[in-house]
């Protein structure tokens, strides 16, 4: 028994990763300030499941984790920002749901659900329908 590789795994620690792959539109790209750390980059993705007839649709709010996310969520802001369609592949990470009070419109005081997680990779791009050029990344380089 290697009891120095057993130390090793016990000091790096054991994480189970849980992913969420799919397509799904951009929506609300946004800097989000803090009181306290640096501000982040976050945005909404409209996540389609279901059959290709009816389409249904789950919205996760995603903190965008990772230089190279955020670098294309950045470039692919002004299209989101003029209400273009941006349908995107993705990998999530972390997700959690968080709880809020509605605050106005016909569900005001009612306790709605957000999914939270963190988009780590953006695999592929289309901005109404056309393909965007993804830089590539030092993963695709290795497959």
């Amino acid at each position: 028994m290697n009891t120095n590789q057993d130390q090793t795994q016990t000091e790096q620690g054991k994480f189970f990763d849980l992913h969420i792959t799919g397509i799904g539109y951009l929506n609300r790209v946004r800097e989000v300030a803090v009181s306290r750390g640096k501000p982040f980059l976050a945005v909404d993705i409209s996540a389609l499941h279901g059959a290709e007839d009816n389409v249904q649709y789950t919205r996760f709010d995603c903190r965008v984790s990772g230089k190279e996310a955020q670098a294309l969520i950045r470039e692919l802001m002004p299209a989101i920002a003029a209400d273009q369609k941006v349908l995107v592949g993705f990998k999530l990470g972390d997700l959690y749901p968080e709880t809020f009070t509605y605050q106005q419109g016909e569900r005001q005081g009612q306790t709605g659900i957000s999914l939270k997680a963190r988009l780590l990779k953006v695999s592929w791009a289309r901005i109404d329908g056309e393909p965007v050029a993804l830089p590539s990344t030092t993963e695709d380089q290795a497959a």
